[in-house]
């Protein structure tokens, strides 16, 4: 059993944010079939998916569809950079929401207020039976105005210096803060041969053509496990790359060249 598992049911999206890794894997949706294989082979793994990794999922057709039908036998967690939210305003079958406020952008056709404003309404709404978690960098150059907003809404007195890590907001409403990680890539320098990762153990990630890779930051899929379409689930987690990975990990040692330039867990 993992933990969660990411299924990437789209690499699309409708933003260019600056922090963003950006997507090199051809553009594609996955379709309502395809989703459904994937639910199958991932049935008795986890209860917990994430429907993303690059990408932004409210941007799928057939999201509302999807969310219906994986919400039989999993719990359904989403990030979302909020500008599309409109479109899950009526749905009730949704665990957890993330929403990246630290998506905004004065290019992106709204003014701060009226995009926090659409997303605090349907996150009233919808925290009726959905956890609503807002995400923001540390160091974003909105926060400011950002938390003026919270505050005005909520109630709260929070300001960039008493920010905690988790901050409790309304009855299912949150923010937590987080340090702009920075994507592994295979251009940049080594950082260290040694550390543990909770990727293997705790998730897997599933690409949307199906490539099954250890984590949400192996976003040009280099490391690749199997095919979820090709193989079992299971037959991939005993296959001898997945076993390698997850015993370096064990002995706290990272054995592929991408994990050695990854920032997200330093030990």
């Amino acid at each position: 059993m993992f933990k969660k598992i990411y299924v990437e049911i789209t690499n699309n999206c409708n933003l260019n944010c600056s922090f963003c890794t950006h997507n090199k894997r051809p553009n594609k949706f996955m379709s309502l079939e395809e989703f459904k294989i994937i639910l199958d082979k991932l049935k008795g793994h986890t209860k917990h998916l994430y429907l993303h990794v690059l990408g932004e999922p409210l941007l799928h057709p057939n999201i509302m569809r999807m969310i219906d039908v994986a919400s039989q036998d999993f719990h359904i967690n989403i990030t979302t950079n909020g500008y599309l939210i409109n479109k899950i305003k009526e749905c009730e079958n949704i665990r957890q929401i993330n929403i990246s406020l630290h998506s905004f952008h004065e290019s992106n056709n709204l003014s701060l207020e009226e995009y926090l404003h659409k997303i605090f309404a349907i996150a009233s709404k919808l925290s009726r039976k959905t956890y609503i978690n807002y995400r923001l960098w540390i160091k974003s150059s909105h926060n400011e105005r950002i938390l003026e907003y919270l505050n005005k809404e909520y109630n709260t007195n929070l300001t960039t210096d008493n920010l905690k890590s988790n901050n409790t907001l309304a009855p299912n409403i949150f923010l937590s803060t987080h340090d702009e990680f920075i994507w592994p890539s295979l251009n940049k320098e080594k950082i260290n041969e040694k550390g543990m990762c909770y990727a293997l153990r705790d998730h897997i990630a599933i690409l949307v053509d199906g490539t099954v890779i250890p984590c949400c930051l192996d976003a040009d899929g280099i490391i690749k496990l199997g095919n979820i379409y090709q193989d079992s689930l299971e037959d991939i987690i005993i296959s001898s790359r997945f076993q390698k990975m997850l015993q370096g990990f064990r002995e706290n040692k990272k054995c592929e060249e991408l994990c050695k330039r990854c920032h997200f867990i330093e030990k």
